[in-house]
């Protein structure tokens, strides 16, 4: 049997089981045990929040022959139908590859005729603000008089690019990030079950590194695992993801404060030759420039910064080098670099 990814294995079946979306969850489920079941939901939120898995165990739901308290049982025909990919009646499109009229048509044409087997056609439609405009004008007609067997589920990043007609006739659910601390409990659970010791700090670090996106940080972990090491620390994680440690940064931000510059290029040389990504290395360094703005701006940075206690009392000695004023100043030239970086022959040069 081949290898199945980690966040494939461990994507959720029902709806508990979805992390950090219980306003999503308890609205759904009260549908499906009402039967108030809408035509056309429209689910937004960042990368990795949950938002297809959502749709599948909803998509299962209202079609499942015998559900437990408004989740799918996972064991009837149907259920096993639809996680298998067989059931026709439960459609998955990806709109980045299927933008046009034509394949919205095709969709108008099939939703007049009922479910081969089960109670409603579900039609999950991805990334939905790739659509081209007129396949959203063939897509209204559809949403505007839907038959009752019908339910669309569309998905997207960037709910802003759709036209206020589809919104206004979606219900709509808008997915939060996942939190650093239940990013870190599923990453323990699903390293408990396959045998491997993941660090505390190991695991902090992929959350951190994940910012808020569940399916990257167990995509973090998979690559982890896979170099068939069972205690999985800190300096794997570092040496996997091809970012540098908050030591390093400190010490970058002391070299700047001190204008030193011998000691920044050398640095730069350490960054080039243990083959880190400038360009993950400048991202990481506005982050951290921004927290030691904020150890000077606020009274409980702890509050509100990710970060150990010494990386944090480091920084708060480090904000009395600079002004309010500079540290906006650095943070902007940083944000800029990062962003000419996509474009660079040579990203070295440019740091």
């Amino acid at each position: 049997m081949s290898y199945i990814a980690l966040y494939r294995k461990w994507r959720p079946l029902v709806f508990e089981d979805v992390v950090e979306q219980e306003h999503v969850v308890k609205t759904l489920k009260h549908s499906v045990i009402t039967g108030r079941i809408g035509h056309a939901y429209l689910f937004c939120g960042t990368r990795g929040t949950g938002k297809t898995t959502m749709a599948k165990i909803f998509s299962r739901a209202i079609n499942c022959i015998s559900p437990r308290d408004g989740d799918p049982c996972n064991e009837c025909d149907i259920c096993r139908a639809i996680l298998n990919d067989s059931l026709l009646d439960v459609v998955e499109i990806d709109a980045a590859s299927n933008n046009s009229v034509d394949n919205i048509r095709e969709i108008r044409d099939e939703v007049i005729y009922a479910p081969s087997q089960a109670r409603y056609k579900v039609y999950i439609i991805d990334e939905v603000h790739m659509l081209s405009a007129g396949a959203f004008n063939a897509l209204l007609k559809t949403l505007e008089e839907p038959p009752a067997h019908v339910v669309f589920i569309l998905a997207t990043t960037d709910p802003q690019k759709l036209p206020a007609t589809i919104l206004s006739r979606c219900q709509r659910f808008d997915f939060r990030r996942i939190t650093v601390e239940n990013i870190m409990k599923r990453l323990n659970a699903i390293a408990r079950e396959s045998g491997v010791n993941l660090q505390h700090e190991a695991c902090r670090l992929i959350a951190r590194k994940a910012d808020g996106a569940l399916r990257d940080a167990i995509s973090i972990l998979d690559q982890c695992m896979s170099t068939g090491n069972r205690d999985i620390s800190y300096d794997d994680v570092l040496a996997m993801v091809g970012i540098v440690n908050d030591s390093f940064i400190g010490d970058m931000f002391d070299a700047m404060s001190s204008r030193d510059i011998s000691q920044a290029l050398g640095l730069v040389e350490t960054l080039v030759n243990e083959g880190k990504d400038i360009a993950q290395f400048v991202s990481d360094f506005t982050v951290y420039c921004r927290n030691v703005l904020l150890c000077k701006v606020i009274r409980k940075p702890e509050e509100v910064i990710e970060a150990s206690s010494e990386t944090l009392e480091r920084m708060k000695e480090q904000s009395k080098a600079y002004g309010q004023t500079e540290l906006i100043y650095i943070i902007k030239e940083l944000s800029a670099l990062e962003s000419n970086l996509k474009w660079a022959t040579h990203p070295r040069i440019l740091l």
